[in-house]
């Protein structure tokens, strides 16, 4: 990474030089959490101008790369909340947990024999630095429900704790433990399926 990344004052940041420096990076991480091309570029280009309205507002305690994801993030937050893609997530909840219980599991709680965990060919850890892995992560998110992909995203590839997360997309904490629960379910076979076990 360039070391021109480390900043000591916001009159340091290079805002001419994100394009080319940061700009397929951001790309990558918007693509990979809304899974839309359009929406991709234009969050990252909100990301841009907002980053330069709040350049003063820059901290030396983070490098640019870091201080113009999280500012990305935050667009991501506010993009699922004016879609109101958790609206009535309770209701959703309620209406699909038959269906989702009688896809995996059976009536005594355990896993049908169709959807019972495989034994993966290949240690996780490797797949995660191979290319094709991220591909395949993005086609498992985008293949989840609406409703379970910014909860989904923002436990697993940010790391947001439970509190956050629940107060950013105004859920309560037994939804949000039904979203995850849901959501591991259905990464995990999905990435059995088109991944692991071949």
């Amino acid at each position: 990474m360039n070391n021109s990344n480390k900043n000591t004052n916001p009159s340091q940041l290079m805002p001419a030089q994100w394009v080319s420096q940061y700009g397929d990076y951001l790309f990558s991480v918007a693509m990979l959490k809304v899974g839309n091309k359009e929406t991709a570029e234009d969050l990252v280009q909100e990301t841009f101008i907002s980053a330069i309205k709040a350049k003063d507002s820059f901290r030396s305690d983070s490098s640019e790369k870091t201080w113009l994801t999280a500012i990305l993030n935050n667009k991501i937050i506010d993009h699922y909340r004016k879609k109101d893609v958790l609206k009535n997530v309770t209701e959703y909840i309620d209406d699909t947990g038959q269906s989702f219980s009688n896809s995996f599991f059976k009536e005594n709680g355990h896993w049908q024999s169709n959807a019972t965990p495989q034994l993966w060919k290949e240690d996780a850890d490797t797949a995660v630095n191979r290319s094709e892995f991220y591909r395949i992560l993005q086609y498992c998110i985008h293949k989840m429900p609406a409703k379970l992909v910014p909860v989904f995203t923002a436990r697993f590839l940010e790391n947001e704790d439970s509190d956050t997360i629940c107060k950013d997309f105004n859920i309560t904490p037994s939804n949000y433990w039904v979203i995850i629960h849901r959501a591991k379910v259905l990464m995990r076979s999905c990435l059995e399926k088109n991944w692991f076990v071949k």
